[in-house]
């Protein structure tokens, strides 16, 4: 008995002892991210405030600050001590609070791709600035006069002047030939900082720092690409025979120009309905705002802060912005009353609640989505009601002859809409991986064979311009576009999810989610409020109970 006793001492004096290091490593870790914060989050409200002030200004001595200050953060994270400390923690496998580790991975991933030395990182944040300062405020010209995007967009929508349509989809490129140089200086000024870390280019490290394998996406694009292959073909032969009659041309001499959108990522509106009319005299702000606040996801604070019509050096692009983790939640935007400009409220307004909703109880390194494609799928999820014909006749206060009107094109124009960004997703996502792989390759050449295998549009005669460069993401988000697609999967999962499970619906059909308090309940619970305490795949099998799967996307629109 008295050596049972001894026996049982040693093991509890080991055990406390074992715990007293574990606890003291973990100590030592919540000290670290105290002081971290501590620099980091006066300086990211910042850095926030700036690039908002820039966004909405075009001054060129607010984006030089901004840059400035993304400069001063990136050089926290690119401190070699700290992160050793980091990686060390890590391997001791000692941090056994699952909120400390999963603040340690976050803050891993962090440093991981920044660890980049101080001149080149200085160089990269400069000169992607640059960039982006020169995309806010370049307009392209028609006929020597400047145009916004928005009058370009109206134009691709509206003229049936093929001529006209040419000079408005060649203005939208111009931008491409004023930045181009700069990219590829920029992709191989990151894939430096990349290859000295040990990774083959910029491309595989972002992804790696993303929680992200590149296999595992090649094989998700690989399955979507043979999914969507045949239905995107006769789809797309119906909307070529449409268009070619509008434009009074054969289907072989259409053009770039003859479809609705610059890059034809979004669906061209041609099938008898035309759904902007029913938005044009109706406020799409309001109707965003009225509809946030009847699922329990009130928007008001989040509009008071925002800045929502276009003017002279704005950034044309809408954009969601969390300025401190703390409730100053923004979005940018140029309103024109139309269905494009309501998914778009949508969409941002999806974005913004995601931020507004988080739990403020968690630590401040967890305030914030789950991954970047979480954000995008309740964006998308929300998105897709600005063509849903029972939530148009709801909010519009349409007849039921005008809902029977639409929903004769809704079903054809969800399918169109989704198959087309599928295929445009490819298009990005498979021509950012060659960029990065060899940005000496002829990129105008690869980028138009791009376009016609996964989009099925072929180049105008002749044209060797960097019309790829004309895509502000591969300055201002690098290795991102892929969750746009990911989004897209998780926004279908989450609808099945929430009509068969939260509101106990057979089918989704005539589901506008108008009202349903339920659904605002839902999400905040389970996807806003545990920000990043978990990992991507981890939330999205506690949200809807399996793990991220194209089946319900491939389901909903791949029929």
């Amino acid at each position: 008995m008295k050596m049972l006793l001894k026996s049982l001492m040693i093991l509890a004096v080991c055990a406390a002892l074992s715990g007293c290091a574990q606890n003291a490593k973990e100590k030592e870790l919540q000290t670290f991210i105290d002081n971290h914060v501590a620099k980091v989050k006066p300086l990211s409200k910042e850095n926030n405030l700036a690039y908002w002030d820039a966004a909405i200004t075009g001054k060129e001595e607010i984006y030089d600050k901004v840059s400035e200050l993304t400069l001063k953060i990136r050089r926290i994270y690119s401190n070699p001590e700290n992160f050793a400390m980091l990686k060390e923690a890590k391997a001791s496998g000692q941090v056994q609070n699952d909120i400390l580790a999963r603040q340690l991975d976050l803050l891993y991933n962090g440093f991981l791709e920044n660890q980049i030395e101080p001149e080149l990182l200085k160089q990269i944040v400069e000169l992607s600035t640059n960039i982006e300062k020169n995309f806010s405020t370049f307009r392209g010209e028609i006929n020597g006069e400047k145009v916004t995007d928005n009058h370009i967009k109206e134009i691709l929508k509206t003229e049936n002047d093929s001529a006209k349509r040419q000079q408005a989809w060649l203005a939208s490129k111009q931008v491409g030939g004023q930045v181009a140089s700069d990219i590829i200086k920029l992709v191989k000024l990151r894939n430096q900082g990349a290859q000295k870390l040990g990774f083959d280019n910029y491309h595989t490290l972002s992804l790696t720092a993303a929680e992200q394998d590149v296999n595992e996406l090649d094989g998700i694009f690989d399955k979507l690409y043979e999914l969507t292959s045949e239905p995107y073909r006769k789809l797309k032969a119906e909307l070529d025979a449409k268009l070619a009659e509008d434009f009074n041309v054969t289907v072989d001499n259409l053009k770039p120009w003859h479809y609705h959108d610059p890059f034809f990522q979004e669906t061209p509106l041609v099938y008898d309905v035309d759904l902007d009319s029913y938005y044009k005299d109706n406020d799409v702000v309001k109707l965003a705002e009225k509809f946030y606040a009847g699922i329990g996801l009130p928007v008001d604070d989040i509009l008071a802060n925002s800045d929502l019509y276009e003017r002279e050096g704005k950034n044309p692009h809408a954009f969601s912005t969390d300025i401190d983790r703390e409730g100053d939640v923004r979005i940018l935007c140029n309103v024109k009353n139309n269905e494009t400009w309501m998914e778009t409220m949508l969409h941002e307004l999806g974005h913004a609640g995601y931020d507004k909703y988080h739990d403020m109880e968690m630590p401040y390194l967890l305030r914030q989505p789950a991954h970047i494609f979480t954000t995008e799928a309740i964006a998308m999820f929300f998105g897709r009601l600005s063509r849903n014909p029972a939530w148009m006749q709801q909010m519009l206060g349409l007849t039921d002859r005008q809902r029977d009107e639409i929903a004769t094109v809704s079903d054809k124009y969800a399918q169109l809409k989704q198959l087309i960004f599928a295929r445009w997703a490819m298009v990005m996502y498979n021509f950012e991986k060659e960029l990065y792989a060899n940005p000496d390759q002829d990129l105008n050449k690869l980028w138009w064979q791009m376009v016609e295998k996964y989009q099925f549009i072929k180049p105008p005669a002749g044209r060797n311009e960097p019309d790829w460069a004309a895509k502000i993401h591969f300055t201002i988000a690098p290795a991102y576009y892929h969750n746009y697609m990911l989004g897209e999967l998780f926004a279908s999962q989450l609808h099945n999810y929430l009509v068969h499970k939260v509101l106990k619906l057979k089918s989704d059909e005539d589901v506008s989610y108008i009202g349903q308090k339920k659904v605002g309940d839902f999400l905040i619970k389970n996807v806003y409020k545990p920000g990043a305490e978990y990992r991507w795949n981890i939330l999205i099998e506690r949200a809807t109970g399996e793990p991220l799967t194209p089946k319900y996307f491939v389901e909903q629109f791949v029929k």
